[in-house]
């Protein structure tokens, strides 16, 4: 049994500080402190939504001991009122989901809470209640329609004999046994013994409930890698009284979201057109024992999330360029239908009560991160509810606007700019280049600002800042997210130059004073600027970036990934082509000054590119400094990280790019 928990007083008194004595600019340290709604569930009903906020650490709690944030679950009335807490620090909680009586469940501790409705209007704390006889260690669960079974993921516990042997000290390591497979168990929401629909050594990533609440869709892989879960995903039919799971259609490639037909009839799901999509971006609707039917072909958007209104008719969010919207399209294919979007919020999920018509969702604009939103298809509107962030309302951003420009090939490509704060017109401000990564991810004309992405602290330092949609990017159809297939850092790097020169030519940016700083695909990005395209760029700041084509694929864990929906080719086949578009080939070139930064426990692009990268430069006399972050991932977790590598990156474009700044080596 858990107490609800009471508003930290040391969060309070910060977000106190934070509101009144907010600077003129955003400052990394208010960064640092942003909360950001990550999952809604609206409640069958359609009178509350609960969500989860992550929720940053405190100053005063950075220490070794514990220095990640928190995710709380919050609960709030559709027709707006004073947010309540369910969970709150120290604890974390997820896993939102509602039984069809009306109580909302999450995971907490990995055991499946419930808390009533009557705890939402309670004066006075109430608690909530670990349901009985599931196992510890659910990751996702989820009530049956008619509230008589519960479905949930389980981890394969480990063999004692290993745990035992691993205290003896035989603690060797085999690649493929890192990850352990996770089951699917369904069983009596009454009480009774679990039964697992799933085989033993292979790994269900998701699942969905057929209405006659005895049928499930589950998508499972054959291994728990992280190129299994991104390429070899699989749907089968299996039911509530176990037995062979039967494949449910055909696939190939990346799958995604997937939901049954009112009628039971068909399931959709999201999925690739071939095994080199490089998305699950397409509506599909199959039957059971069929193949599946692409109802958004020649769609220039990329699909998130999906679910049914009625029998006919197949519901989705989507990207479009770098707005999103809700769209519907009908089961035999045909004409695609706006329902609402491509305004302010960005948002890319939903969440629907039992009427079909009202819903919630986690949106986004320019001015602030992810809140609470509800909306409704009637009046195709979204209403804000959430202020956890209320202190922004003091604090100046850049004025933000997508660009688009023509590429030197002719294409059509779209990006973001943030104009310096309180920038007059005409003035070419310099530049910060924040190229997004993937390459298949989105810059939205939303809130961008992140620890590794500070557009809007960037802005408030006198700088333009470019987040452009080079091809390869999600958001504009299939055709253009394989744009880049067999070429990476070729014409979809053109595409980034001549948005550049679009920005000066329009008076918005200086061509001449030009830096850039991205993560992952984006530090590749940076680091190709830096070295190919030395004499465009006055700074480079790659973070977790590629610097060798061929290393990379021998120590990432998405080699094939990699390998098949980007480049569309196997790198040790053409290895001259690797080396020729890997950044160390043109140290000859390399003249800008690199701050390279790394997470040092990161398994997508290990340590050593980076490490390479700044020895090379070393050699060569180019200024390099390599900035290492401990117990970090692929990205930046800790506050102290977050606020260090922002501090750098300022000084960075300070020193480089600013005018008065030092030139170039």
């Amino acid at each position: 049994m858990t107490t609800f928990l009471k508003q930290a007083r040391s969060s309070a008194l910060m977000l106190f500080v934070l509101a009144s004595a907010a600077s003129a600019q955003l400052t990394p340290e208010q960064v640092t402190s942003l909360q950001n709604v990550t999952s809604v569930a609206m409640s069958p009903d359609g009178r509350w939504v609960a969500y989860t906020l992550a929720q940053p650490r405190a100053q005063e709690e950075d220490t070794l001991a514990g220095l990640r944030g928190y995710s709380e679950v919050w609960v709030i009335p559709s027709a707006g009122g004073t947010p309540r807490a369910i969970v709150q620090r120290p604890s974390s909680g997820g896993g939102l989901v509602w039984s069809p009586a009306g109580e909302l469940g999450f995971t907490l501790r990995g055991q499946l809470n419930t808390v009533g409705v009557s705890c939402f209007t309670a004066t006075t704390a109430c608690e909530t209640r670990a349901l009985a006889g599931l196992p510890t260690g659910v990751a996702s669960a989820r009530w049956s329609p008619d509230g008589q079974w519960i479905a949930y993921l389980l981890t394969v516990p480990e063999d004692p004999a290993v745990v035992a042997a691993r205290r003896r000290g035989q603690d060797v390591i085999v690649a493929t046994e890192l990850n352990r497979p996770v089951r699917l168990w369904v069983r009596r929401a009454s009480g009774g013994e679990p039964v697992a629909l799933t085989p033993a050594m292979h790994t269900a990533k998701d699942f969905a409930w057929a209405p006659d609440s005895r049928t499930l869709a589950v998508q499972t892989t054959e291994r728990s890698d992280a190129d299994q879960d991104q390429m070899y995903r699989r749907i089968w039919r299996v039911t509530t009284d176990g037995g062979t799971p039967q494949l449910l259609t055909p696939t190939r490639g990346k799958l995604g979201p997937m939901s049954w037909s009112p009628d039971g009839t068909r399931l959709a799901f999201l999925g690739a057109v071939s095994f080199n999509d490089p998305l699950a971006q397409s509506v599909f609707v199959a039957t059971p024992g069929g193949a599946a039917v692409n109802l958004t072909p020649n769609y220039e958007g990329s699909a998130f999330w999906l679910d049914w209104p009625d029998a006919r008719t197949v519901r989705f969010v989507a990207a479009e360029g770098t707005k999103t919207s809700l769209n519907t399209v009908p089961v035999t294919g045909g004409a695609i239908t706006r329902i609402l979007g491509r305004g302010a919020e960005i948002f890319q999920t939903a969440s629907f009560a039992r009427d079909g018509i009202t819903f919630a969702a986690p949106a986004n604009t320019a001015m602030h991160p992810n809140e609470v939103h509800v909306g409704s298809v009637r009046d195709r509107r979204l209403r804000r509810l959430t202020n956890h962030n209320a202190f922004l309302a003091n604090v100046r951003l850049g004025a933000q606007e997508t660009v688009t420009w023509t590429a030197r090939d002719g294409w059509k490509i779209e990006g973001i700019l943030v104009r310096p704060v309180g920038a007059a017109a005409g003035t070419r401000a310099p530049l910060a280049v924040l190229p997004h990564g993937g390459p298949e991810g989105i810059s939205f004309d939303g809130w961008g600002t992140n620890s590794l992405y500070p557009a809007q602290v960037l802005a408030g330092a006198g700088y333009a800042v470019f987040m452009p949609n080079y091809r390869g990017s999600g958001g504009r159809g299939v055709a253009f997210a394989k744009g880049d297939h067999r070429d990476l850092g070729g014409r979809e790097f053109d595409d980034v130059l001549d948005g550049i020169t679009h920005l000066h030519d329009i008076a918005a940016a200086d061509s001449a004073r030009v830096g850039i700083s991205g993560t992952s695909y984006g530090g590749f990005f940076s680091a190709w600027a830096g070295t190919r395209h030395s004499e465009r760029f006055r700074l480079a700041m790659p973070f977790a970036g590629i610097s060798n084509w061929m290393s990379f694929t021998g120590t990432t864990d998405i080699p094939e990934e990699m390998s098949v929906v980007h480049w569309d080719l196997n790198p040790y086949e053409h290895p001259l082509l690797m080396w020729e578009r890997s950044p160390i080939a043109y140290l000859h070139k390399a003249q800008t000054p690199m701050i390279i930064g790394q997470g040092m426990v990161d398994e997508r692009v290990h340590p050593e590119q980076m490490i390479q990268l700044h020895q090379a430069l070393r050699l060569k006399g180019v200024p390099s400094e390599l900035v290492q972050y401990p117990r970090e991932p692929h990205g930046l977790l800790e506050r102290q990280h977050q606020l260090d590598y922002m501090r750098r990156i300022l000084q960075a474009f300070d020193r480089y790019v600013k005018p008065g700044s030092r030139p170039r080596v």
